[in-house]
């Protein structure tokens, strides 16, 4: 499949993939814990805003979709790479469990929580990081190269 295929295709699953990305969102929000005081003073730094709304949750596997389509749709862009180590997913970031705590990895997830607060929500950060992928690939999408770096930063600090 070429990218304009696999790009039109996000496109029209983006909504089901808004979808499940907020029900996500709620399953840490009520499940999740607080930041500790050195990933708050991190979220501050990133610029997130009210990050004492932040929660995370420990899982032994970060979800994927049930959805095939959407499931086959972010593999086709490694959007959800095989056994990521966290998912942030606005407020809500879920963090593998063997990577609990892990600061740089948290401040890395912290910084798309700031992404989505800059574009507006999980549906424009959606659009943006998953057209950003499917065109330069995962590693060299914009979002995801200013969290790698953005992190390292910050915990070098």
């Amino acid at each position: 499949m070429d990218r304009q295929t696999t790009s039109d295709q996000l496109e029209q699953l983006l909504p089901l993939a808004a979808q499940w990305a907020a029900e996500q969102e709620r399953r840490v929000l009520c499940q999740g814990v607080q930041l500790s005081k050195v990933e708050l003073a991190d979220a501050k730094a990133i610029g997130v805003r009210n990050p004492d709304r932040v929660r995370l949750l420990r899982v032994d596997a970060v979800p994927v979709p049930a959805h095939p389509m959407l499931r086959s749709a972010a593999a086709s862009i490694n959007f959800l790479t095989a056994a990521p180590r966290g998912l942030a997913l606005d407020y809500g970031i879920f963090v593998r469990a063997d990577h609990w705590r892990d600061r740089e990895l948290i401040a890395h997830e912290l910084v798309h929580t700031a992404q989505f607060q800059r574009l507006g929500g999980i549906l424009p950060f959606l659009q943006t990081y998953i057209s950003q992928c499917a065109t330069v690939g995962y590693r060299n999408a914009p979002l995801e190269v200013e969290a790698v770096e953005t992190a390292a930063r910050v915990c070098s600090a």
